[in-house]
């Protein structure tokens, strides 16, 4: 089972780690394209501070971040799964899992990122600010600019199980599951029960409670039809709708009916 995350906004501090190896970050066939869009990110934020803030989006209260970005090749790093924070990665909760759980996770979570296109939770990187929405000067927007590499890489590293879905829209631009992989694809919405609709917060906090739920029971699905069953087996309301044609995912509609 590979699961798709989004990252998230709010990372916490990089440490006094080893500084970034990029060399060493899993998908090692998109270490070209997360070259070019660490050197631009540096170039940027290393030069007018008010560009960079606007093309990077950050409120004045943010502008620390700019700074943070000019360090990115020297500052700590440590593993992904420490780095990001935020609801979903509260409601995971990795550092708590037994053993066995993090081995799970070291295997099949894969987190998407505007700078370093997706990495797996024992990747060391040092904190930063790019998001996939930002539109930068020479490569463009990061959302397109990372769909050619994906498109060669993401194939293999799903392998020939299930994957799980379960970025917002912003990452999912970046690779679309296609054909075979496709089929095998479930993409996962968090809806208030009563109303039927997302509600932001809860969403991300649920999903994260999934994730940790399939990982601490040992859940392996291997297809959309055995995860609707886990996710039942967890005790989830759980709606599915088929693939209307060939090569599309899956979509799965989660319903709780509280928000919290």
């Amino acid at each position: 089972m590979l699961v798709l995350l989004p990252p998230s906004e709010g990372k916490a501090a990089s440490g006094r780690g080893a500084p970034l190896k990029p060399e060493s970050l899993s998908l090692p066939g998109l270490a070209a394209a997360r070259e070019a869009v660490l050197a631009e990110l540096v170039e940027l934020c290393a030069g007018d501070e008010e560009k960079a803030r606007e093309v990077l989006g950050l409120s004045e209260g943010l502008r620390g971040e700019v700074a943070k970005n000019v360090e990115l090749r020297t500052a700590g790093a440590r593993p992904a799964g420490e780095i990001y924070t935020g609801v979903l990665y509260d409601a995971l909760d990795l550092a708590s899992l037994d053993a066995a759980a993090k081995k799970r996770a070291a295997r099949s979570l894969l987190v998407f990122s505007g700078l370093w296109g997706a990495v797996r939770v024992t990747d060391r990187i040092p904190s930063y600010r790019c998001s996939m929405g930002v539109k930068l000067p020479g490569l463009g927007a990061l959302g397109s600019y990372w769909r050619t590499p994906m498109a060669a890489v993401l194939p293999e590293a799903a392998g020939d199980g299930l994957v799980l879905d379960l970025r917002s829209a912003a990452y999912a631009a970046a690779w679309k599951p296609k054909g075979e992989v496709a089929a095998r694809t479930a993409s996962v919405r968090v809806l208030h029960a009563p109303t039927r609709k997302v509600v932001s917060h809860f969403n991300k906090a649920t999903k994260g409670r999934i994730v940790r739920g399939l990982l601490t029971t040992g859940a392996a699905p291997k297809d959309p039809a055995e995860l609707v069953v886990a996710l039942r087996d967890l005790g989830y309301v759980v709606e599915e709708k088929a693939p209307v044609r060939a090569g599309t995912a899956w979509t799965l509609d989660v319903l709780v009916e509280e928000i919290h």
